[in-house]
């Protein structure tokens, strides 16, 4: 198992906590992705395939530095879809094609202040043990929108062989990627490694892949799950 570097964010411009998170990743083929992500970006691949994440969670204790987390605002779940890239420095992060956020207010700030392509959901996460629940549904125009349902299994957690190369392509990602006024920055993500579990999916409802542009996966996903971790955003750089 191949282990990537861990960045150091040395001063950060946000605090969050990415908690009960399920990774659902598809194998692609990767010219299908290449017109989908900006030049100077090459879609990265693992034993010859691209892959495009879905990935729902529960975005926890999120505030600037030295600021106190808000009830309200701190707290909402999320669900990404993204591939994964490398820059013309050989870097390799993540390509969103879409966020939900279960908070206006988040996804307002999302595109306006960090040029991210978020939408705003009706969403929920529900913990039943090792039963996870969520769902999404994004706000469109007063008709319904995209929607993202997962029920999943929580399992043992994958140490020692059993956390493989592709687990970790998929999940060790340090960077984000996005286009600032036209130009191509990156911003660094510092967190410990995930704790990775095995997951079994027992239900999957979603249009989020069509909604991004994306054709239907051609096989059942790939399922890991972790408890979370706390994680520190730095800035973007051009």
């Amino acid at each position: 198992m191949r282990v990537r570097p861990t960045p150091k964010v040395a001063v950060p411009v946000m605090h969050h906590r990415w908690a009960n998170i399920t990774f659902l990743h598809w194998r692609y083929p990767a010219e299908t992705l290449r017109a989908m992500v900006p030049g100077g970006l090459e879609v990265e691949t693992f034993d010859g395939s691209a892959w495009v994440g879905m990935t729902p969670f529960l975005m926890d204790d999120v505030r600037p530095p030295g600021v106190p987390a808000l009830p309200w605002l701190s707290r909402f779940p999320e669900t990404n879809v993204r591939t994964y890239v490398r820059d013309g420095r050989g870097r390799s992060g993540i390509w969103f094609f879409s966020l939900d956020a279960g908070r206006l207010t988040a996804a307002l700030g999302g595109r306006a202040g960090y040029w991210l392509p978020y939408f705003w959901s009706d969403m929920s996460v529900h913990i039943d043990g090792t039963r996870w629940w969520y769902r999404s549904r994004r706000h469109l125009s007063g008709r319904p929108g995209a929607r993202g349902d997962v029920r999943v299994e929580v399992g043992a957690e994958l140490t020692g062989p059993a956390r493989d190369d592709l687990a970790s392509f998929l999940t060790d990602r340090y960077r984000l990627f996005t286009v600032v006024a036209g130009r191509l920055a990156a911003a660094e993500v510092e967190h410990a490694p995930w704790p990775l579990h095995e997951a079994r999916l027992c239900g999957l409802d979603q249009t989020l892949l069509h909604a991004a542009g994306l054709p239907a996966p051609g096989a059942d996903p790939v399922v890991h799950a972790s408890p979370g971790v706390d994680v520190r955003v730095g800035w973007w750089s051009r």
